[in-house]
């Protein structure tokens, strides 16, 4: 076997482990939305982001429309358009060729860039297809499990449980609001601004109110928290 595709799968396990956990709740999220194991498994299948399916499934819960579930995905996901761009730069660009590079941007998350970020080597086909591969099969796999398992377990049950995506969520912001105050500050306006559309300006539907808030607490950090572009200079130079 393709010693990089082999070396993509080992890289990948720790990914799958967590996401084995993590799509546990999203699939008792989507039961508990009225949408059946297998949709929940085809929803996870083609939409590999945690934050852009809890935002779907609740848009699916509220009858949402179309256009609200464009914009909403949108938004959430376009960090994964600037980290394709990013790891583009550390392609292998013999091996890659575009149907390669399309097929390598369907897994692109969080945690597979970050991994193919520390990567010195240039990245091939096999080593991230190895990596997408084992890390797409936990995230589909717990997601059926968590589907079926909300299908069977007592409500008070799957309720206790949802909270795990939560705790996912909770567990990635943590560390940088330590040492950054504008994560701190986005985090904390967006929260606030959440809680005045759920209870005060219940006119907006759920999926608009994630677009506004994010934009709104984002585009406020931009403009309060502005980066130095001489000090990043510096910092790259120092590199």
């Amino acid at each position: 076997m393709n010693k990089d595709l082999i070396k993509g799968i080992s890289h990948g396990i720790p990914i799958m482990l967590g996401y084995l956990s993590v799509s546990f709740g999203i699939g008792i999220m989507a039961v508990r939305a009225g949408i059946t194991p297998f949709q929940a498994t085809m929803i996870s299948l083609t939409n590999l982001t945690s934050a852009g399916q809890a935002a779907g499934i609740g848009i699916i819960a509220s009858a949402g429309t179309l256009v609200e579930m464009a914009l909403v995905q949108f938004t959430i996901n376009l960090r994964y358009a600037l980290m394709s761009l990013s790891l583009s730069q550390k392609l292998d660009k013999k091996k890659f060729t575009l149907p390669k590079r399309l097929l390598a941007s369907y897994g692109i998350t969080d945690e597979i860039f970050a991994v193919c970020s520390a990567q010195k080597e240039p990245l091939t086909p096999a080593y991230m297809y190895g990596m997408i591969l084992i890390a797409t099969a936990g995230w589909v796999a717990g997601t059926i499990l968590g589907a079926e398992a909300g299908s069977i377990l007592p409500k008070a049950v799957t309720d206790a449980m949802g909270i795990v995506l939560y705790g996912m969520f909770i567990a990635i912001f943590i560390p940088p609001i330590h040492k950054h105050k504008n994560v701190l500050f986005t985090i904390s306006a967006a929260a606030a601004l959440s809680i005045l559309f759920r209870y005060a300006i219940k006119a907006v539907s759920a999926g608009f109110a994630i677009i506004i808030c994010a934009v709104i607490a984002s585009a406020a950090a931009a403009v309060l928290f502005p980066i130095d572009d001489s000090s990043s200079d510096e910092s790259e130079a120092a590199e």
